[in-house]
């Protein structure tokens, strides 16, 4: 599994689809190859690979609008990741965004990183990647 590291990358993924959802998370996905807008010359559409391995291609969205503190950001984040590692093998080649959508409550979990928070994260994430895997 390769990780989404460049801004196009990600731009790239987030105007594919979204293929799941739950209260706090979004799955978009795309395809490995993604078509050029035309030029100016009015050049034909080109397609390039913002994707140089054919594999499957990760990235979490973790806004400071949602998780003000970067102790939850980075906590949320490795929970993507560590989930999604599980799944991988249910996954075809593509690039996929988990993108946090809504804030976790502050009132709810008061610690920025209680093992409370990381459990409620992580069983929110497997419904996501279970639902996600089912969707074609």
């Amino acid at each position: 599994m390769q990780r989404l590291l460049t801004r196009p990358q990600f731009q790239a993924v987030l105007a594919g689809s979204v293929v799941a959802r739950t209260e706090h998370f979004a799955l978009h996905r795309n395809a490995l190859t993604v078509k050029k807008p035309k030029d100016l010359s009015g050049a034909a559409q080109v397609t390039c690979s913002l994707f140089p391995v054919q594999d499957i291609w990760l990235g979490a969205m973790v806004p400071k609008r949602w998780a003000k503190r970067a102790v939850t950001r980075n906590a949320i984040k490795r929970q993507i990741y560590i989930v999604s590692s599980v799944f991988c093998d249910e996954y075809p080649e593509a690039a996929f965004l988990v993108r946090l959508r809504r804030e976790f409550s502050r009132k709810e979990f008061l610690s920025a990183s209680s093992e409370h928070l990381k459990l409620a994260v992580r069983n929110e994430l497997e419904t996501l990647m279970r639902d996600g895997a089912t969707a074609r």
